[in-house]
């Protein structure tokens, strides 16, 4: 309603209108200093009711100046109340009753901070000096109130709608009206629609009649106040995402510090916690299972987490302002209690489902340790401390706690006894037990008096009693106490005496050495934590580590589980199946009764988190403790993945921005730097004398820095594993002038308009885009510094209540994070409006935001992970999908000389000159040269990244005398560049796979190899007459690249060049074959002339930026073109006598194409140049006046082949199309002067990017490479293609052999299964699954009289699938595991198919009707690295049966096994365990001897490098082989008594095992992952990567 208008209103007193000029229309006055005497009341009546149901209230108002004003709002709630709500500039502090909320109202002119204090501490403190009468500059104000926030949280009442307003006393008002939507005023109609606000999105802005006027031009800002005081958005959401963010108990009209600003920072709220890793706090004996036991409720500082333990998501219960000391469930799981500890033990009651606050309520006044619940939910226990420190049990009645209803105390008692635990019976409400030192106590209420009484504890009266726990069921007769002697009391309820003692003892031998269960016995008993009782068995858990089970009458152990320390904490879920424990080392878990496995739910650290670091690329994270260790974390399953642990402190950690290396400063001034997958330390150095304050890695990885607290900075080479130290800044070196030159000129700049001492604490770059440096100061101010000019830009105060901890900007400079004790805020980078929120219980040491800018990460008391709800702009998400994570470039190199080092220059500090200089660097102007970048185009090659390193140092056997030979090659290699020739004439054809030239013979497939190369091929040329084949592979362990010159009639090595640095990028032979050209990468854009007589070097050129191909004219010898990132380059060489050189002229690429790259070249018949970039446009060029007179658009993507025969031309993309175009028209219209045209003919579509092609004179016929690892056939007469070669484009994880050899099936990381023909290698079928990885096949033993032959894949998502041949077609699908599958295998007659996840659980499933028959669960936790199978009678062993099996994990065990599948029979042969250091890199590896099935060969990590050959028969090792590498992979052959061994240094080994004799073979670019023999063992297959070997055993 208009206040014009205002007809159903009361008025009293001095109340006028008036003509306001500044909003320009009438308005009302109220004046008068006597609130009950001068007001407005609405509507008439207090009787009446306005009936506003909205939302939000909004005010339009001004207080008068230098006097008070008050305003009352009664608010009717749900459950019938009327609340009054009123804020006044009279209020002092805020008050509260259940019926009356009082606020205090500040003056913005009074104060120049904006106050936001939580409920708690606006309750229990009073601000004197802040509040008061409003300025003479108060301006109109625009208030906001959310009603539905203020009654929920301070009252714990929802919202009805609003009933009256007052409004009294010394104001102006214009009109007032509730809503749904939050309402912007100083967003104008039109902006609100740019800015996409619109109320089915619940936002808009203010309505015209309801708005302040704004001159044109003008902000609405500059002339108004604005306050929103609102709960975030998603604060009512069903997800029970409890409060945030809370604003301030206190209004603020603070001038230009608007509490939000709703156009400037979206979305409200911007961050929304998602994931906490961290478990206790206050205790660790503190955690629950929900009534279905699908759920753990545990708490994690101040904050009490709910997670599911199948997909481990969580969700939060936020309002504990300290660390929670104890929960409760009633009896089914709706109710949760929780207490925190400190002096403000304040009690909450939860809606377990809602995850909302029912209740809140203060009893004891610090110390509260314990909760229980009845199982009704209508009483409430707990124990804490009262004013005096005395112990104190109060019970509370909670009955009507989910209705509304208060919570009321029912009784309480003090006592002088110690109480460790209390519970409340599960039979009567009215009765408890509780046990502490020395005593075991009975409690009932009754009457309304709590009275307790003592069990008779005779001789045990002096026992530390430590927890109890009632049996399942309705009766009272037992009740179990544990104590940290051992001794387990039975005590009758009735009686209130002991039934019966019994007292655990540990076995008298060392767990890992004993066999038999324990029992009781004479000597030191096991000190029990924690008891938990079912109807079926008791679970115990003890300070020795263990989680025991027993049954009732603790006759023995029948399962028991070893945890890294102490056991806590026992709990029985109520359906029995599942036991929780948790652990005082942070670790909580469960051990699942039936399948006798254990997972781990959560680490944590012990202590507060100081720092932490993010792997972008793997999603890992670690972190440094207070605790001594550093822990490395997966970002998406909470898991811990490594832990290391340290003599000091760890206080500060950064991850390597491309390989998995991280480094750890420490406080006694070390800094070492890990190897994360071989968990090694890499390095380890003191150039600190004080604590490693900060520590970072360059961009590209080139470089590490670290900086400590006595001033010191160190720079470390991390190209080199040593990280060897380049430079040191420090207190003893001639650069310290530098650096306090440097840091007093910052302090120069923080003092300069200061009275008090201020310095700096924390300082961080924005992006380069802004240049600016942020510095945090003691005087918790944030100042934006030049980082060109060191100009003071702008500073913003009183950032937090505390000192600013940490800050981060976004990478697109929108955003700006800080943390200051224990709240995140996050801002907007340019108009600084903020918002807060909180969670953490202690100071947070770091916050930052992930690498792909999703996320946010704080970190103090635990670790938590926010979803940050922003939308990115655009080209934060063009360069996620360029980047994906891997970090920026390499950062610019200072433009100005280095400082001076003179003292005198601090003189000449307010120069803009000298200023600049400490932010250019402190290190990188000591480096000459940029480091090269590799050009954003595929065209460019980029080997592949390898771990592997070559061992020179080999016995490859001498010739004729091998007993392995290469027979077949399996693949091509789509990584590769032009590395395929074809010559139709000769009918050469010629590809690269890895390091092997493989020369195919068409018509009959046979193969030839030509063996020089030790790394990557990354291309091939060929001369004219088809008879010498270039090949280029770059070098190894920072060697030149190698060139080989092949002679192709004898396929021997003629000669080999070694001069590029890097990898070579392009080969051509001229016309007339008399010269050879070779192209650098990248990082050595070089183009070297040579000599094809003698292969000397004849000439060379260096350009500037990299280049990607290079070509002969076809018509004149003496002319070529490169082309790279700067633009085309003609080349012409002039020889003079002996003397060749190459002259160069550089030619841009035309305006018309836009910035591009030009990536492919190829010349016609009529000295026309054709060049593609990467923007898919070809540009016709005319070479004698070198001017590009026609470009069209021939793709959507980049250009990468080029290929002219005659008037067609080809091109080739990564858009997978391979496009034929008619030039004929263009060239001769050319010739003409008249226009040019084009004519696309025909075009095909591939599996992959086009890499290389060859056709015929004609274009006709012709032979084009894909990077999905395919050779096509193309007919551009029939308009066909047809496979060549195919081969695997990612990584294959298996090759196995049918029983008959006539087939053999391979599987890789791209969730393909291929069957190959074993005589002619040609892929039969392929079986795909999109989206996941195939880790092992196998083939069915014996064709089933049925449909013929299967094979059997095992895929990342945990199923098996499986194929029939005949068919085609997949015939089954099984889920047996929850994790990927590692191994698999048919049994000998093909009965039931085992396989084996990477949790270690075995499944024996049936291939007939899919059921998992049995699972195995003796290896659980390791990884199983392999499954076999053999057909052996076992009566010498004493078992029945028909068949062997055996099984290794990671962790060095082998498992044995004997059995009759068509009996249901599987029992335990023999179990082997091979000692050695854990979590090592290479694999255990076993399997049965072919001629032997009752020997065993094992080989993995320990303390040597050997084989070693286990009888089963005599249970022990009977031989030893040693080896020279660590085995990788392993295979025994039934022929001969050969065994192949892959290693990590590419080495196969072939040995005999009868003599020992053997023989290494060099043909693999990478690490050997698979080598199997065939059934005969006349075959062997090896696999490095995608490489596919086939070789011929000839034998030793």
């Amino acid at each position: 309603m208009r206040v014009e208008e205002w007809k159903k209103t009361s008025r009293e007193g001095d109340v006028t209108t008036y003509m306001d000029k500044t909003l320009m229309c009438t308005v009302f006055r109220i004046r008068g200093s006597i609130p009950a005497s001068n007001y407005i009341l609405l509507p008439k009546t207090s009787t009446q009711s306005l009936g506003l149901t909205g939302r939000y209230l909004y005010l339009l108002f001004r207080p008068s100046p230098a006097k008070h004003f008050v305003v009352h709002m009664d608010i009717a709630a749900e459950e019938g109340q009327v609340i009054r709500v009123s804020f006044s500039n009279l209020f002092k502090e805020f008050k509260s009753t259940a019926t009356w909320l009082q606020f205090p109202f500040l003056c913005g002119a009074r104060i120049t901070i904006v106050l936001r204090y939580s409920l708690i501490m606006t309750k229990f403190f009073y601000w004197p000096g802040l509040v008061g009468p409003a300025p003479s500059t108060v301006r109109w104000t625009c208030l906001m109130m959310d009603l539905q926030y203020i009654l929920s949280v301070y009252l714990n009442r929802r919202h009805s709608h609003l009933k009256t307003v007052k409004l009294c006393a010394n104001m102006s008002v214009k009109n007032m009206f509730t809503s749904d939507l939050v309402l912007d005023p100083g967003v104008s109609f039109n902006e609100a629609k740019q800015a996409g606000l619109a109320s089915s999105l619940g936002t808009g802005p203010m309505p015209r009649e309801m708005s302040f006027p704004v001159p044109k031009g003008g902000s609405w800002h500059d002339l108004y106040d604005y306050i929103r005081w609102v709960a975030s958005p998603g604060w009512y959401s069903n997800g029970g995402e409890n409060l945030i963010e809370k604003a301030s108990d206190y209004l603020d009209l603070s001038k230009n510090n608007c509490l939000f600003s709703l156009s400037k920072l979206h979305p409200d709220p911007i961050l929304r916690l998602n994931r906490i890793i961290g478990f206790g706090g206050a205790t660790m004996k503190c955690a629950l299972w929900t009534k279905s036991g699908d759920t753990v409720v545990y708490p994690c500082h101040a904050i009490i987490v709910s997670m599911k333990i199948s997909s481990g998501q969580q969700r939060f219960f936020i309002g504990h302002t300290d660390k929670v000391s104890a929960l409760t469930f009633n009896g089914n799981s709706t109710v949760l209690a929780s207490a925190q500890t400190g002096i403000q033990s304040v009690v909450r009651v939860w809606n377990y489902l809602k995850a909302n606050c029912l209740a809140m309520f203060k009893t004891h006044a610090h110390s509260l340790s314990s909760l229980s619940f009845s199982y009704s939910g209508g009483v409430l226990c707990g124990v804490g401390k009262d004013g005096h420190s005395k112990t104190m049990v109060v019970v509370w009645n909670t009955l009507r706690v989910t209705k509304g209803g208060e919570v009321s105390v029912l009784a309480k008692a003090h006592t002088d006894v110690d109480i460790q635990t209390m519970k409340i019976s599960f039979f009567d409400d009215t009765r408890m037990v509780s046990c502490g030192r020395d005593n075991v106590r009975l409690w009932r209420v009754r009457s309304g008096a709590l009275r307790s009484c003592p069990v008779n504890l005779g001789e045990y009266h002096a026992l530390d009693f430590t927890d109890v726990a009632f049996e399942e069921g309705h009766s009272a007769d037992r009740e179990f106490a544990s104590s940290r002697s051992g001794h387990i009391l039975e005590i009758d309820y009735g009686s209130v005496a002991i039934k019966n003692v019994r007292r655990l003892l540990p076995a008298q031998q060392p767990h890992s050495q004993r066999r038999e269960k324990q029992t009781f016995g004479m000597g030191l008993g096991i000190a029990v934590n924690s008891i938990s009782v079912s109807s079926a068995f008791c679970a115990t858990g003890s300070e020795d580590g263990f989680l025991r089970l027993w049954p009732l009458d603790f006759s023995t152990v029948f399962l028991e589980a070893e945890h890294e320390g102490p056991v806590s904490l026992v709990s029985v879920s109520d359906d029995g199946l599942s036991v929780m424990a948790a652990t005082t080392s942070g670790n909580l878990g469960y051990l699942d009764v039936s399948s006798r496995g254990y997972s781990t739910l959560m680490r944590s650290h012990t202590d507060g988190v100081l720092g932490f670091s993010v792997d972008g690329i793997r999603r890992r994270i670690t972190t440094a403790s207070c605790d001594r260790t550093v822990r490395v974390w997966d970002m998406d399953s909470m898991q811990q993945l490594y832990d290391f642990v340290s003599e000091d402190t760890p206080c500060s950690v950064a991850f390597h921005p491309s390989l998995q290396v991280f480094s750890c400063g420490s406080s006694s001034g070390l800094v070492r730097v890990f190897d994360i997958a071989s968990a090694k330390l890499l390095a380890e150095h003191r150039q600190h004398r004080g604590e490693v304050v900060g520590l970072a890695f360059s961009p590209d990885g080139e470089f590490m820095y670290s900086a400590g607290s006595l001033g010191s900075l160190a720079l470390y080479n991390s190209s080199q594993e040593d990280h060897h130290v380049l430079r040191v800044l420090g207190e003893l070196t001639l650069t310290t002038t530098h650096i306090q030159y440097s840091w007093s000129w910052l302090n120069y700049i923080l003092d300069v308009e200061s009275t008090t001492l201020d310095s700096a604490l924390k300082v961080c770059f924005s992006p380069a885009s802004t240049g600016h440096l942020l510095v945090t100061t003691s005087a918790n101010k944030i100042l934006w510094i030049s980082a060109n000019t060191g100009r003071l830009l702008r500073e913003v105060s009183k950032v937090h209540k505390h000192q600013c901890s940490s800050l981060a900007v976004s990478e697109d400079g929108r955003f700006l994070l800080t943390a200051g004790h224990n709240a995140v805020k996050v801002w907007d980078y340019n108009a600084i409006p903020s918002q807060m929120f909180i969670g953490h219980s202690q100071p947070i040491r770091q916050v930052n935001f992930t690498p792909d800018q999703m996320a946010v990460v704080s970190v103090g008391d635990a670790i938590f992970f926010w979803d940050f709800l922003s939308c990115p702009s655009e080209s934060e998400v063009n360069g996620r999908l360029l980047s994906n994570g891997m970090p920026r470039r390499t950062a610019p190199l200072p433009t100005s000389p280095p400082p001076c080092l003179d003292i005198s220059s601090i003189d000449r500090i307010g120069q803009g000159e000298n200023r600049c200089s400490f932010f250019h660097s402190l290190f990188l102007h000591s480096l000459k040269v940029e480091k090269p970048v590799r050009p954003d185009c595929y065209k460019h090659f980029t080997p592949r990244f390898k771990t592997s390193t070559l061992d020179q140092s080999t016995a490859t056997p001498e010739l004729g005398e091998e007993g392995l030979s290469l027979k077949a090659v399996i693949g091509y290699n789509g990584n590769g560049r032009a590395n395929m020739v074809w010559n139709p004439e000769t009918g050469l054809f010629a590809y690269s796979c890895g390091c092997v030239v493989v020369v195919e013979n068409l018509h009959t497939g046979s193969q030839r190899h030509w063996l020089g190369h030790t790394e990557e091929i990354s291309c091939l040329a060929v001369t004219n007459d088809a008879q010498t084949v270039a090949s280029a592979a770059g070098g190894s362990g920072g060697s030149r690249s190698l060139i080989c010159i092949w002679n192709v009639q004898d396929g021997t090595c003629g000669n080999t060049i070694s001069y590029h640095r890097g990898a070579v990028q392009a080969l051509s032979f001229s016309r007339d074959d008399f010269f050879f050209l070779t192209v650098g990468d990248f990082t050595d854009p070089e183009v070297a002339l040579w000599s094809t007589r003698t292969y000397q070097l004849l000439s060379r050129i260096s350009v500037s930026g990299p280049l990607h191909d290079v070509a002969f004219c076809p018509s004149a010898a003496s002319q070529l073109a490169c082309v790279g990132s700067h633009g085309l380059y003609f080349c012409n060489t002039h020889t003079q006598g002996l003397d060749v050189e190459l002259k160069v002229q550089r030619v841009c690429v035309p305006e018309e194409v836009g910035d591009v790259e030009l990536t492919a070249l190829c010349y016609n018949a009529n000295s026309i140049l054709f060049t593609g970039t990467n923007s898919g446009h070809v540009c016709a060029w005319d070479c004698n006046t070198q001017r590009c007179f026609m470009t069209w658009e021939a793709d959507q993507g980049e250009i990468g082949v080029l290929l002219c025969r005659g008037n067609r031309l080809l091109t080739g993309s990564n858009t997978r199309r391979l496009r034929l175009w008619g030039v004929a028209a263009s060239c001769e219209i050319h010739r003409l002067g008249s226009s040019a045209l084009v004519l696309l003919e025909q075009e095909m579509m591939l599996d992959g990017t086009v890499v290389s092609a060859a056709f015929d004179d004609v274009m006709d016929m012709g032979i084009v490479g894909t990077t999905a690892g395919t050779l096509w056939y193309i007919n551009w007469v029939d308009n066909t293609s047809i496979r060549l070669i195919s081969g695997h484009k990612s990584r294959v994880n298996d090759v196995v052999f049918s029983p008959d050899e006539s087939h053999f099936a391979t599987c890789g990381e791209d969730g393909s299964v291929r069957v190959w023909t074993a005589p002619n290698n040609e892929l039969v079928v392929q079986f795909q699954v999109l989206n996941q990885s195939c880790g092992s096949a196998c083939w069915s033993p014996v064709s089933p009289s049925k449909g013929g032959a299967c094979v059997v894949g095992g895929y990342s998502d945990g199923t098996l699938r499986i194929f029939r041949l005949a068919s085609s077609e997949m015939e089954l699908k099984l889920h047996p595991h929850p994790v990927a599958v590692t191994a698999i295998q048919y049994s000998a007659n093909g009965q039931v198919i085992l396989s084996a996840g990477r949790d270690g659980l075995m499944a024996v499933s049936s291939p007939v009707t899919g059921l998992t028959v049995r699972l195995i669960s003796d290896h659980k936790g390791a990884p199983i690295t392999t499954i076999q199978c053999v057909k052996k009678q076992y009566k010498e062993f004493g078992l029945e049966g028909n068949e062997m099996w055996l099984a290794a994990s990671a962790d060095r065990r082998v498992s044995v096994w004997a059995a009759d599948w068509m009996k249901d029979k599987c029992e335990l042969l023999d179990w082997l365990t091979f000692p050695a250091p854990s979590d090592s890199l290479p694999p255990s590896l076993a399997a049965f001897s072919p001629i032997d099935p009752g020997l065993v060969v094992y080989t993995g990590y320990g303390v040597e490098r050997e084989l070693s050959f286990y009888s089963l028969a005599k249970k022990r090792v009977i031989k030893k082989i040693a080896l020279s590498h660590w085995a990788m992979c392993f295979s025994l052959s039934s022929k001969g008594r050969l065994i192949a061994v892959g290693s990590k240094e590419r080495v196969l080994k072939l040995i005999k095992s009868s003599s020992g004799r053997f023989q290494d073979f060099l043909h693999h670019s990478d690490s050997l992952q698979t080598c199997r023999f065939s059934p005969s063992g006349k075959l062997l297959f090896t696999v490095a990567y995608n490489e596919i070997l086939l070789w011929e055993v000839r034998g030793l």
